[in-house]
């Protein structure tokens, strides 16, 4: 645990803390990939939850939670502890988002006891075409072609998000909020065991990149935990957001045009997006998707984000079913929600794009008889033999294809809530570890058009998370806010590509279902299955339920699955936070 001095000046701490952490192209084969490898496991506050009366923040980083604590004991509300933190989370942990991403807001409002959520998702370029992901012959890209260049590159949404809450709900100045971020990059940060072994596993690629290379690896060599790194250019990109006391360098002035420089000139894989795509980027306010199970209501980010409905068909189709008496232990436990998992992601591959773009059966997707059919099919003893879409109520007749597309972002996720009870769960990302691995401003772009399928069509029938202008891709982010009786009881997130999903719904079953405290939910190994074959986490107790599954039908693999949830569950007299002991994220609270 580093030594947080809570008492001395935020700039001082910022600038001296030490952060140390303790070492320890078909789809089936692609998605075996972790999108950020496995660098340590660390228990957490001795596995037990952090309790905490008045508020409290779960972070990805400590410098991050440290300058989100700064906030709200200064009198900042959870947006502003957020935007802060997503600032220098951009700067500590720039692997897995920042300012050339996107990202998801859920939020619960205290005053009006409504949620809302926000869809700073990036959109593709204007110019994009059918062919953008396609070689001459018209076939698919292989994955890491793709990724690797201005190709890749959407508009980024972060930036847009972080003003727009800030518009809607903050309750300190924009310029204290950028403070923390721009005097650590100017003053230096010590480089995590994570972030080390991050850059030197993507040394490689992160070389292609004159400016990327200079600040990953100077002088040809990969930064090393423990040392002082100091960024600049991000000190003078925030510096700009700070004198503007806005976002418009960002989408209208210098940075904007030096984005579109370096995506359009980078040789041979350069991209398309211009400034008038930067220039035309809007925030969009998305009606929340909620389902119920349990007398709970669980609410996420709709459409183009998969992560709301997959889990809440997941659990809907789970609710006939007695997963208490089960227990974690029991392979029919395992069975039962890993053919959920698998039929709902059947669903998701056919019918969840951006809803903007393709017309989508959302409602009849977690519409209960619906799911009272799908979850008629999890009766049998043995794992399912055939997975095949199914047909919700729908009032618009469309013929489509089963989408192809890998995700393997390097995201993060953070869950606040604040002393008048509004509570954040937010998930943020730029696609792929090092996104694009360009880098402008002290800041990654992101690679997030790679999130779309490579083929547009499949058999004469259109793919609907096909890529076309102005459109996002489809997501699985899942940051989620549970409630009862219109009172929210748990916030919810996590990093891991389409693994998200079933990492957020193990974590809400084990809470809900299991009783486990929400450090133990959040610590329970991973059992996770999307397309047939079951991922268990490796070095857990998952590895005993191996023999089981199998004879229940299942391929079985043991895979570092490298989660990194982040909850606060909402007691009656208090708060209790838990991080996920795959990563270096910490709670706070008072």
């Amino acid at each position: 645990m580093p030594p947080f001095k809570l008492g001395v000046p935020i700039a001082t701490t910022l600038a001296i803390m030490q952060l140390t952490v303790n070492p320890a192209f078909s789809q089936t084969a692609t998605d075996a990939i972790a999108p950020e490898i496995t660098t340590a496991v660390t228990v957490k506050n001795n596995g037990k939850p952090v309790s905490g009366k008045k508020w409290m923040v779960s972070i990805a980083n400590p410098h991050a939670a440290l300058a989100a604590r700064m906030i709200l004991k200064g009198g900042g509300n959870a947006i502003d502890a957020a935007i802060t933190a997503q600032f220098v989370l951009g700067l500590v942990e720039p692997q897995s988002s920042g300012l050339g991403g996107g990202a998801f807001l859920v939020y619960f409002d205290a005053k009006t006891k409504e949620i809302v959520t926000l869809d700073g998702r990036e959109t593709a370029p204007l110019a994009a075409t059918p062919q953008l992901f396609q070689n001459q012959k018209g076939e698919p890209l292989k994955f890491f072609d793709a990724v690797v260049g201005g190709r890749s590159v959407g508009t980024p949404g972060t930036p847009a998000l972080l003003w727009e809450m800030h518009t809607r709900w903050g309750a300190t100045p924009w310029q204290k909020l950028i403070m923390p971020a721009l005097l650590m990059s100017e003053r230096g940060f010590i480089v995590s065991q994570r972030l080390a072994a991050l850059v030197k596993k993507n040394a490689k690629t992160l070389s292609y990149h004159p400016a990327t290379a200079a600040y990953f690896l100077p002088n040809s060599t990969p930064i090393m935990q423990g040392q002082l790194l100091q960024n600049n250019d991000y000190a003078n990109t925030l510096r700009s957001l700070h004198d503007s006391n806005s976002v418009k360098p960002f989408y209208h002035g210098s940075i904007a045009k030096s984005i579109v420089a370096t995506v359009r000139e980078f040789i041979p894989n350069s991209g398309v997006l211009s400034s008038t795509d930067l220039s035309s980027y809007r925030i969009k306010q998305r009606p929340p998707v909620c389902g119920t199970y349990r007398s709970h209501q669980v609410c996420g980010m709709g459409p183009p984000s998969s992560g709301a409905l997959t889990v809440g068909q997941i659990l809907g189709m789970l609710q006939p079913f007695d997963l208490k008496s089960l227990g974690p232990k029991s392979p029919t436990s395992w069975r039962l929600i890993g053919d959920a998992s698998r039929l709902a992601f059947a669903d998701r591959g056919r019918y969840m794009a951006d809803s903007d773009y393709v017309p989508m059966p959302t409602k009849g997707l977690l519409k209960p008889s619906y799911l009272r059919t799908r979850s008629s099919l999890l009766q049998a003893d043995k794992a399912l033999e055939t997975i095949a879409p199914g047909k919700p109520e729908w009032d618009h007749a469309q013929l489509q294809a089963d989408d192809e597309a890998i995700e393997l972002p390097s995201t993060t996720h953070f869950s606040i809530v604040d002393q008048d009870g509004n509570a954040v769960s937010m998930t943020s990302t730029i696609e792929n570890g090092f996104g694009s691995r360009l880098m402008v401003g002290g800041f990654l772009l992101n690679n997030e058009l790679t999130d779309f399928s490579f083929r547009t069509h499949r058999d004469g029938y259109p793919i609907a998370n096909r890529i076309e202008p102005g459109k996002r891709p489809r997501s699985s982010m899942a940051p989620t806010i549970v409630l009862k009786n219109k009172k929210p009881v748990l916030i919810i997130g996590s990093p891991g590509g389409s693994r998200i999903i079933g990492y957020v719904a193990k974590t809400i079953i084990a809470h809900l279902d299991w009783e486990m405290d929400i450090q133990k939910a959040i610590s329970l190994p991973h059992l996770v299955n999307r397309f047939g074959t079951y991922d268990l986490e490796a070095g857990t107790q998952a590895e005993a339920l191996k023999p089981e599954l199998e004879a229940l039908g299942y391929t079985v693999r043991v895979l570092d699955l490298n989660s990194g949830l982040h909850g606060i569950a909402i007691k009656p007299d208090h708060l209790e936070g838990g991080a996920d002991p795959r990563r270096e994220g910490i709670v706070l609270a008072e």
